[in-house]
């Protein structure tokens, strides 16, 4: 049995449930809010942070890269041509660099202020408190510079890393759809983007993914649809 702590907006968690998805492991999901500090899941993880996976009563799995890595090597060998870390260990380190840079680079640059201003700030605070327009301009202007890579990659290779879909493709697709659930990205500037996207959304581990909805925040009306 496979346990899932997770946030549903954190991107490395959304990672984690693609890849669960993608390797067909039904995992158990229990949702942890970054701002509560529970004893329970502390004493699973004392960093406090997700995702964190458990396997039957092994020990925990903590974070996104680490849980990808395990999935691989208790899993990986039996999805054959659809392996999500190739063999070659060049390929394998470009995968490793683009896991990196959407699941922390990114988001640290741009989605996690999305996140807070939009979502954090009005669930800590029942849905009274403003974002603020001097870090959402911030991360705007972050987030162009992360689309245009994604661009830049997508129109020189046929996935995100090279010739096979990847860990890289999943980490690059939680960072969009968890900005594109509050309607941030700006899809009409960025049609490269938006093609590679719909390539992913369409996929049927996205599924779960695509159905999120939280409380009072409703997702962006494209949200859901694979053709928009």
């Amino acid at each position: 049995m496979l346990l899932l702590y997770h946030t549903k907006m954190s991107i490395p968690s959304r990672f984690a449930r693609l890849v669960l998805a993608e390797c067909k492991a039904g995992a158990e999901l229990s949702e942890i809010l970054p701002w509560e500090r529970k004893e329970d899941f502390l004493l699973v993880n004392p960093a406090g942070s997700v995702p964190v996976l458990r396997e039957n009563d092994g020990p925990p799995v903590c974070g996104a890269s680490v849980i990808a890595e395990y999935l691989d090597e208790t899993r990986g060998y039996s999805l054959g041509a659809r392996r999500l870390l190739p063999d070659h260990p060049n390929e394998r380190a470009e995968v490793r660099r683009l896991m990196h840079w959407f699941l922390v680079k990114a988001v640290d640059e741009s989605a996690q202020f999305f996140i807070e201003e939009k979502i954090y700030k009005r669930q800590r605070n029942d849905g009274n408190s403003s974002p603020d327009s001097t870090i959402l301009r911030a991360a705007r202007a972050n987030l162009k510079i992360h689309l245009n890579y994604i661009a830049y990659l997508a129109e020189r290779r046929n996935w995100m890393a090279g010739e096979h879909f990847s860990y890289a493709d999943l980490a690059a697709g939680a960072f969009l759809s968890s900005i594109d659930y509050i309607g941030e990205i700006p899809w009409e500037a960025a049609p490269v983007v938006k093609d590679w996207y719909q390539r992913i959304k369409s996929r049927p581990a996205f599924r779960p993914i695509l159905a999120d909805s939280l409380k009072g925040i409703p997702p962006s009306n494209h949200y859901m649809d694979l053709d928009f």
